[in-house]
């Protein structure tokens, strides 16, 4: 079975929204190394609509970027209700129906690992619904003071096991999770 994988840049607030605005002294190599391994062991990508949105904008017209690189030709599945069904990103796709049974049965086709990039809605649903395998934490150290945060206090307690931990030389902490079942 293929792991569902997410990995977020935050603050030490727990910020999650437009990373740009307090990574942007704080990422290393280790950073960049991390970020290639993620990238070289995954082969599909599953978005929410707005990061599709903001990033078929975005990465299409900078394909030299070694992320656009690999996040333009990959295949992307896109979860949505008021997207239509002609994405014009390159290997673009709107999930059909439920998002939950999509996933699932994604997970039981060969390929590699399945990344949730950006898509905080899609992060935590699936995290919820028991579908994500491994939530990546990347904690830049820094306070962001405003953004959107990747919890709500409406959310079920939910136990987590920490799988892997470092810090790099820049100070951000790199913490991979998974679900902790009771």
């Amino acid at each position: 079975m293929r792991t569902v994988t997410a990995g977020l840049f935050t603050s030490v607030d727990g910020v999650v929204q437009d990373p740009f605005r307090f990574q942007y002294d704080s990422f290393d190599d280790e950073l960049g190394a991390g970020m290639g391994a993620f990238m070289a062991r995954t082969d599909t990508v599953l978005l929410g609509r707005n990061s599709y949105l903001e990033w078929a904008e975005w990465w299409p017209a900078h394909p030299d970027d070694p992320f656009g690189q690999w996040i333009n030709p990959i295949e992307k599945h896109v979860a949505s209700t008021t997207l239509g069904d002609d994405l014009t990103w390159q290997n673009a796709a709107r999930i059909p129906g439920d998002l939950d049974t999509f996933v699932r049965d994604l997970r039981q086709r060969d390929g590699a690992d399945i990344a949730v990039c950006g898509s905080v809605t899609v992060v935590r649903h699936l995290l919820f619904a028991g579908l994500l395998d491994e939530l990546q934490l990347m904690v830049h150290p820094a306070i962001a003071g405003a953004g959107r945060r990747l919890f709500e206090p409406t959310d079920p307690p939910t136990r987590l096991r920490l799988v892997d931990s470092t810090v790099t030389s820049k100070g951000n902490v790199v913490s991979t999770y998974a679900r902790r079942d009771a």
